[in-house]
């Protein structure tokens, strides 16, 4: 199996191609650590783009919702999808107005998917879903019922194609604009987890979950 996506019209980049990526472990890890991903798809005519929860388990995506979501039922059927992922690393400030910019690392895929109806692949979603989240957590909380699997419908993606474009380092400005009096240079962005707010419900004598503390270091 390659570790290569292929290149084609949709996928390439072509603006600033250096900045391109086309190997799954680029692509794999940026997915991974994205906690949600926007996914669009046309109806009767009309684009939609769908925020949501996503979760990746080897080639393929996995997303999960109502069994009436018109977007799960669009893939169901087996028709074309895009989904795009987005991470910011920082604001680039550059000594002049055009040359601002935004660190990132970006995914954008495309493919199509099947409703996962083997109840055993189904559960295997809600397993991987859950510990996108959250690791760990499948093994803490309540497993879905018999009624919640019923009531959610599962789609798998297959990933036919996918690039990763990626900006790091400082503002790139015209070189006369170097000796400008103008500060200029990155604002670093990192994601980071607060102190946990307890449900006003939570019984007495219930610690916070190891994986909670170690998620947070």
């Amino acid at each position: 199996m390659t570790d290569q996506f292929k290149k084609s019209k949709r996928s390439k980049i072509n603006r600033l191609p250096v900045r391109g990526f086309y190997d799954k472990e680029t692509v794999y890890k940026i997915i991974d650590e994205t906690y949600y991903c926007h996914v669009s798809f046309v109806h009767d005519n009309q684009p939609f783009i769908i925020p949501t929860i996503h979760a990746r388990m080897n080639d393929t995506i996995l997303l999960h919702g109502a069994k009436a979501s018109r977007l799960l039922k669009h893939i169901s059927a087996g028709k074309k999808i895009c989904i795009a992922f987005t991470l910011m690393d920082g604001l680039v400030l550059a000594r002049s107005v055009f040359h601002h910019s935004i660190n990132y690392r970006s995914v954008v895929l495309f493919g199509k998917g099947r409703e996962v109806i083997d109840e055993e692949e189904k559960v295997a979603a809600f397993h991987a879903i859950t510990d996108h989240i959250m690791p760990g957590r499948w093994e803490d909380a309540r497993r879905p019922n018999q009624k919640e699997i019923n009531a959610t419908a599962v789609v798998l993606i297959n990933i036919d194609e996918a690039s990763a474009k990626i900006r790091t380092g400082p503002p790139v400005d015209d070189e006369e604009d170097y000796q400008l009096p103008v500060w200029a240079g990155v604002l670093p962005f990192k994601l980071k987890c607060n102190k946990p707010e307890q449900d006003p419900k939570l019984g007495q004598n219930i610690p916070l979950p190891r994986y909670i503390k170690n998620f947070q270091d």
